[in-house]
């Protein structure tokens, strides 16, 4: 019998190896650990600085970031992530943590792979291989280790140190639930086929530390609780002592604690939920459909709340430390609640993009997004911190937020319609009676009834098969099938008759089962013994996790399941009845070997398709991952235009194109099965800017350029050149150019540049006359009370000459105080002061001024409108 773990965990091509290389100093880095065991491709980040200090005690967990592939240790009393590990075989892949103190268990669900770091010495110290998908649990409690092959129905124990098996296995019947540590120690499985529960201990670890093969005691089957009838759907949660079992199909939980068994009925209203660890006395059930929590406490009193908010993807809620937590991963949202229900706080986890795992560790709650940075840790006194579990990111940028999908409309509540494929084969005072699922019509079926020879059945919705015993040889019996949701019982279904007969044939001896690229599985068997009677058929039935359903019949020895009618990433077992032609059905065969259906990729989503503005001919894209469909996606291949490129990563940039060009991108995933559907965007490259001039304004010494600019997508810069003088930079929307020459005629070209190339436009404008005053302002008393009222022999003020100086022989006049002169430059001269009679002005500056053509006259005697500011002439 073959499957998850089997009767040897351990896979022949990997085999469990220890690893003898210690770690040693302060500071982790990469180059430390770059020699650790190639099949997990462990990197380790350190941030701290203690020696030897990444044990996970001190209120610490290790969360997992898929977007990165790696785990971050998260100090709870600081809500600080102290070291990283990275883990490059695991990016984007769902990964299981199971850590104690000094242990952490890995395994990749993409993969099947388990791996056991060493937490005290920073080394892996084995790797073994399960099967992929989901079916397989790893459980950890102190030095104890579990691989639970939910499907075979398999518990064995290993060495967490070497990962070898631990004595014999256990064995349950396929489709078990469950299997996780309560407080004592004692691992506790759910087995839906009978209305049990399962405890197990775990039997020491071999004397040996070397890490040689198995041995030692094997773990012990302590105790078995009935909580149920059976082929009822189970959700077991582990108590401090003991276990909680929900039994979903008919709304019953039943606590068992010690030797006391408590069974307490509740009124759903659709199917409920448990969290795989229940601290403290109070057992919270939560039935997403209508988002509602009901708490019961250790006397069986029930209490309920309803979750503010919309949607059905509530999570199971977790109480600690007096509160009860919820997460509604849609909305990246964890509710907290006293235990009556009243809301006491929203913890919000922005960009969660997918989702929340809470998990209780060291007296802290820890909230971690699997898929972003980012998570919280709560203490006990309700405090939350918020985590960077990228701190020192040295690994690149997180991936794209997920464009959330348009929301669907709410559908129409009804009755479930009736079951299909009602179908019944008799057995040796017995009948199978099995159905293809109802259409739940917008709520979730919580349980099917089944009638027939005077009684009542009432089965899990995940089961759809019952075996009914005690029947009468010989006589006929028919039996109906109807579905049952939160809005009632819907319509029946018979079965056709079947006449319970002593001569059944013998079961098929083997089944096989082959998952294959199209999407389809394969089950194949040996023809059964009819033992007289002909084999009109077989029909066969698919083993999940906590689950038995009709996977389809055939009269030949094989079956092909088509595509999607399996779960992908999933894992199933098959076991097949053979019906004789006179309607008698065999026994069930052996389980088949477990496998995991897959196809192709979906096509990715939230597909982002940019112009990369500072690069020419070159679009930046980028994408959510894209849903595997069971294998791990090995790449992506990016197409734009006529270029392809493939990546592991989820962006990309494409380069080479046309300037301005515009393409289609279509993002493609690949896995095992083959290449995807596309997502596609539409894209266009940097294309060159175009500008135009929209006006131009002048003073006398200045001019403002006003002009649009079409940046082609890309990053402009912008300069204006007016004639004759260097280019002055500025906004992309108008650019002010001073030092202009009063009264002069302008051409302004404006250049906007890209990494495309450049784009040009002209303008013209004229500057403004620049006027002034001759100022001479006579004084009190004496000649001063006379000085500027003509020209007179030596100096006086208002005199203009031909040359910056005061020489008699150039000058050419003198202006009247009060006199307007049109000013055309300014340029150095001699050094004049005006005294009193302007203000004690001084300078060597002198101005060029219409004054019988263009001559000079001392800026202390002349006042420039506008502020007399000698800086807004050019020079001449």
């Amino acid at each position: 019998m073959g499957g998850g773990i089997g009767n040897d965990p351990v896979d022949p091509a990997t085999t469990p190896r220890r690893r003898s290389r210690r770690i040693r100093g302060g500071v982790v880095t990469i180059g430390t650990v770059g020699a650790l065991v190639a099949a997990m491709g462990l990197t380790v980040l350190g941030l701290g600085a203690a020696d030897n200090a990444v044990a996970s005690y001190d209120a610490s967990s290790w969360l997992w970031s898929a977007a990165k592939g790696e785990l971050a240790r998260v100090n709870g009393l600081t809500g600080r992530a102290d070291t990283r590990v990275q883990v490059p075989t695991g990016r984007t892949h769902p990964v299981q943590v199971a850590q104690t103190d000094r242990l952490l268990v890995l395994r990749d669900l993409n993969t099947g792979l388990v791996s056991s770091l060493d937490l005290a010495t920073l080394q892996v110290s084995a790797t073994t291989r399960t099967t992929a998908g989901l079916g397989v649990n790893v459980a950890l409690h102190k030095d104890s280790a579990f691989v639970i092959d939910a499907v075979q129905g398999i518990v064995r124990q290993l060495d967490p140190r070497t990962l070898t098996p631990i004595g014999e296995p256990i064995n349950y019947p396929p489709g078990i639930t469950g299997g996780a540590f309560d407080g004592a120690g004692q691992l506790w499985i759910g087995i839906p086929s009978q209305g049990t529960v399962s405890a197990i201990t775990a039997g020491p670890l071999p004397g040996s530390t070397g890490g040689g093969g198995g041995g030692g005691l094997s773990p012990k089957q302590v105790r078995t609780v009935a909580v149920t009838d059976p082929s009822h759907d189970l959700a077991i949660s582990t108590l401090d002592d003991g276990v909680a079992v929900l039994d979903r199909t008919t709304s019953t939980l039943t606590t068992v604690r010690g030797e006391e068994q408590r069974t307490v009925n509740l009124t759903l209203g659709g199917l409920g939920s448990l969290p795989a660890r229940t601290n403290g006395p109070t057992v919270a059930v939560t039935v997403a459909e209508n988002r509602q929590v009901f708490l019961v406490d250790a006397a069986g009193t029930v209490r309920q709340f309803k979750v503010p908010g919309e949607g059905t993807q509530l999570n199971a809620a977790v109480t600690w430390a007096g509160r009860v937590y919820c997460t509604d991963p849609a909305d990246g949202v964890i509710y907290s609640f006293d235990q009556n229900g009243q809301p006491t706080d929203k913890i919000e986890v922005p960009g969660a993009n997918g989702p929340l795992e809470l998990e209780v560790r060291e007296n802290h709650l820890f909230v971690n997004a699997p898929n972003s940075a980012n998570a919280r840790v709560v203490d006990d006194k309700h405090h939350v911190r918020t985590v960077d579990k990228y701190t020192n990111d040295i690994l690149g940028g997180d991936p794209p937020k997920a464009i959330p999908p348009t929301p669907p409309k709410k559908p129409v509540v009804d009755k479930p319609s009736a079951p299909r494929s009602v179908t019944a084969a008799a057995g040796d005072a017995q009948a199978r009676v099995s159905w293809k699922p109802a259409a739940a019509n917008g709520a979730e079926i919580i349980k099917y009834v089944v009638r027939g020879a005077d009684r009542t059945f009432e089965v899990g919705a995940n089961q759809r098969a019952l075996e009914v015993t005690g029947l009468v040889n010989g006589e006929t019996y028919r039996f109906s099938v109807h579905a049952v949701n939160a809005k009632g019982a819907g319509p029946e279904r018979t079965s056709n008759p079947v006449v319970p007969t002593s001569e059944v044939p013998a079961a098929p001896a083997s089944v096989t089962a082959q998952e294959r690229p199209d999407g389809t599985v394969l089950v194949k068997w040996p023809a059964a013994d009819g033992l007289g009677h002909k084999i009109a058929k077989y029909a066969v039935t698919a083993v999940s996790p906590g689950a038995n359903a009709p996977a389809g019949e055939s009269t030949k020895t094989e079956l092909v399941i088509p595509a999607g009618e399996l779960e992908y990433g999933t894992q199933y077992a098959f076991t097949v009845v053979a019906v004789s032609q006179n309607g008698a059905g065999s026994k069930a065969s052996p389980v088949s070997n477990t496998v995991v259906p897959f196809n192709r990729p979906a096509a990715p989503t939230g597909l982002t398709a940019a112009t990369v503005a500072g690069e020419a001919g070159a679009i930046s894209v980028a994408w959510t991952p894209a849903k595997e469909n069971g294998r791990s996606i090995t790449k992506y291949v990016v197409e734009a235009g006529s270029h392809k490129i493939e990546v592991t990563d989820t962006r990309a940039k494409v380069t080479g194109l046309g300037n301005g060009q515009n393409v289609v991108v279509k993002v493609q995933a690949v896995n095992e099965a083959g290449i995807g559907p596309a997502a596609t965007r539409s894209a266009s490259t940097v294309a060159e800017p175009k500008v135009t001039v929209t006006g131009v304004t002048t003073d006398a010494t200045s001019a403002t350029v006003r002009f649009t600019v079409n940046a082609g997508g890309g990053q402009a810069t912008c300069t204006v050149a007016p004639t004759g003088k260097a280019a002055v930079p500025g906004n992309c929307s108008g650019i002010r150019v001073t030092g202009l020459n009063p009264g002069t005629d302008y051409t302004f070209t404006v250049t906007v540049r890209n990494a495309a190339g450049t784009g040009t436009a002209k303008g013209t404008g004229t500057t403004t006359d620049l006027w002034g005053t001759a100022t001479c302002n006579n004084g009190e008393s004496g000649e001063t009370a006379t000085y500027c009222d003509r020209d007179r022999d030596g100096r006086n003020g208002n005199e203009i000459f031909s040359v910056a100086r005061q020489d008699n022989d150039k000058q050419v006049g003198w202006a009247k105080p009060g006199t307007r002169l049109k000013a055309f430059c300014k340029v150095r001269g001699e050094h004049i002061d005006s005294y009193i009679y302007n203000k004690q002005k001084a300078s060597t500056w002198w101005v060029r001024v219409d004054y019988k053509g263009g001559n000079y006259i001392p800026w202390a005697w002349f006042n420039l409108d506008g502020g007399d500011n000698i800086n807004a002439l050019p020079g001449c």
